[in-house]
């Protein structure tokens, strides 16, 4: 495969550009048939209509890694254009809530449903004990279930400005369908674990955007906490464990 350059070097998996297609190549170690299910997920969201890349095709390389071929899209990360332009924040968190609002305003009925995954996640956590998952089960079943398009890795290093000033969103692995709140705080998890100051100001801009109760997005913090705690990433336990104390011990 004759690449032109690296766009993003990632767990298991780099991506290039070749002509006018980005190439996600994955290692050797990663499932194949997680490479389908992400593929299958993009070109479920692509039927939306929401502005992504079209997936062009799924293959083997010469080398043997499973690769995922989409259009390029041309331009920077909302996350680099907010840390060169930071009088203007507040400014660039409306839109980015803007279109993540837009995606969950969207419907794919085919999508696995994210309080599967997440109950999934919680019963295999050999992070958690027995209490704490018996809690978070339970809360998890409590919330309300909705069946609205979400991403699951909704930061502004997945959003790509074009020059026309069009955002396009990237990277659909995690895409479920269920709860925009669940979505939000998962966004807000992302946000706090590099900037505390601007995992708020999202918080106080999708709560107000949205006419959502903080206190509502709050509830789904340990969950979603729970959830990424098994992926064991550095300098992250301890702000996800003092997220799982907020558990209700009734």
């Amino acid at each position: 495969m004759k690449t032109d350059k690296i766009l993003a070097t990632r767990t298991h998996k780099i991506i290039y550009q070749v002509g006018d297609t980005a190439v996600k190549v994955f290692d050797k170690n990663f499932p194949k048939a997680d490479v389908l299910n992400e593929a299958l997920n993009q070109a479920m969201v692509e039927e939306t209509g929401l502005p992504i890349p079209r997936v062009l095709g799924v293959n083997v390389t010469e080398d043997g890694n499973w690769c995922i071929t989409s259009d390029y899209i041309e331009g920077k990360t909302l996350e680099q254009i907010m840390e060169e332009d930071p009088a203007n924040v507040e400014k660039y968190m409306r839109e980015f809530v803007a279109l993540q609002m837009e995606v969950h305003s969207k419907k794919m009925p085919k999508l696995n449903k994210l309080k599967d995954k997440w109950n999934n996640k919680i019963s295999a956590s050999k992070e958690l004990n027995a209490t704490t998952r018996y809690e978070l089960h339970t809360r998890l079943s409590s919330m309300p279930k909705h069946n609205k398009v979400l991403h699951g890795d909704f930061n502004p290093s997945n959003i790509i400005v074009d020059a026309k000033g069009r955002y396009h969103v990237l990277d659909w692995s995690h895409a479920t369908q269920g709860n925009a709140s669940a979505d939000a705080a998962t966004t807000y998890l992302l946000f706090a674990l590099k900037d505390q100051k601007m995992a708020e100001l999202y918080m106080d801009t999708f709560c107000e955007m949205s006419d959502t109760a903080r206190q509502y997005v709050q509830r789904w913090l340990p969950i979603t906490a729970a959830s990424r705690l098994g992926k064991k990433l550095p300098g992250e336990r301890e702000l996800l464990e003092s997220w799982l104390d907020v558990v209700e011990y009734e």
